[in-house]
């Protein structure tokens, strides 16, 4: 898995590619604490390039998710696709995950509701 941050404005994106799996799902969450740390308010993260996730890449979004929200920070998921969208519909999960099937779209929502 690799991970690539860019700024949009106030908004921060992680570009995540390859697989996020047992071995590699902390370091999206070690990510996302830090930058909560250094005070990053409005989260998207992308999975365009993510072709895998098994279920502690799932618990990984899922506890990103509820630090977010407790916190009152913004935060969308964009691009999902493929067999990683059948694991999220599969868990039932799409309605707690807040998606958004592209990156513009997610940026538009979240500069909305800022």
């Amino acid at each position: 898995m690799e991970l690539k941050i860019r700024k949009n404005g106030e908004i921060y994106i992680v570009d995540v590619a390859g697989e996020v799996d047992l071995y590699n799902s902390y370091k999206l969450k070690t990510l996302i604490l830090n930058m909560i740390e250094k005070e990053v308010k409005t989260f998207i993260i992308n999975l365009d390039q993510v072709d895998y996730i098994d279920s502690s890449g799932i618990g990984a979004l899922i506890y990103i998710c509820t630090t977010i929200k407790n916190m009152n920070l913004k935060i969308i998921i964009t691009n999902v696709h493929g067999s990683v969208q059948k694991v999220i519909e599969l868990t039932k999960l799409t309605g707690f995950f807040p998606l958004c099937d592209n990156l513009e779209e997610a940026i538009e929502k979240i500069s909305k509701d800022e």
